[in-house]
């Protein structure tokens, strides 16, 4: 029978591949939101609501609101103010795309496999989840020419060290310490990149990070 947190890594699963194959700026804010949510609620779903302390749930809730809400919502008004809401011809074709992220999440599957960490049965799809959403944000980071779209890649790489966190040392008490400071630094950075993203749609119209390199002395 397939349980809570199995059914949760599915989605983040499929919100992976949804994400690589999306040429809309909104829907990939969207799919971020969903994903950070999904991601927020997996320890408690490891841990069937028992055994987490109230500074638990304190750090759960925090998680969620900023991967939930607070992020999703610097990237909504980012893409408000921006005219193409499209991303038009990647680097690489959205077909191969999502045939990279099949490859990315066999790789994935095979590496955990090779690791073989001592977790319990319930925890087989976190490591492989968490390799999944590393590689397909570092994936969309490389080949997208829009920044807001380079910023959801950095956002989904994020989702992924925090699954790999849980899943190396969810039952360690430095967990929350630790991954609360990498999401006040991951916050400030959106923040900053949420300033960046304004200042080039204002001076050349786009978000398209090709149009950069024509920048000279």
């Amino acid at each position: 029978m397939i349980s809570f947190a199995d059914l949760l890594l599915a989605f983040v699963f499929l919100s992976v591949l949804v994400s690589l194959a999306s040429n809309r700026l909104m829907e990939l804010v969207k799919i971020m939101a969903f994903q950070g949510v999904i991601v927020s609620i997996i320890p408690l779903a490891l841990a069937h609501g028992s055994g987490i302390k109230a500074e638990g749930w304190e750090f759960l809730t925090a998680t969620l609101l900023i991967k939930g809400l607070i992020m999703p919502m610097a990237l909504y008004i980012a893409v408000k103010k921006v005219a193409n809401r499209r991303e038009v011809e990647p680097y690489v074709s959205y077909n191969a795309s999502i045939f990279i992220g099949l490859l990315i999440t066999m790789a994935a599957s095979l590496i955990s496999h090779r690791l073989s960490p001592s977790m319990p049965a319930a925890d087989t799809l976190l490591l492989p989840a968490g390799l999944t959403t590393v590689g397909a944000g570092f994936f969309l980071m490389m080949t997208r020419h829009k920044a807001i779209t380079q910023v959801i890649g950095y956002l989904m790489l994020e989702n992924g060290i925090y699954l790999l966190g849980t899943a190396m040392a969810r039952k360690t008490h430095f967990q929350h310490i630790l991954e609360f400071g990498v999401l006040l630094d991951l916050l400030a950075g959106v923040m900053i990149m949420g300033i960046i993203l304004y200042h080039i749609n204002r001076t050349f119209d786009d978000v398209d990070t090709g149009i950069l390199r024509s920048l000279k002395d």
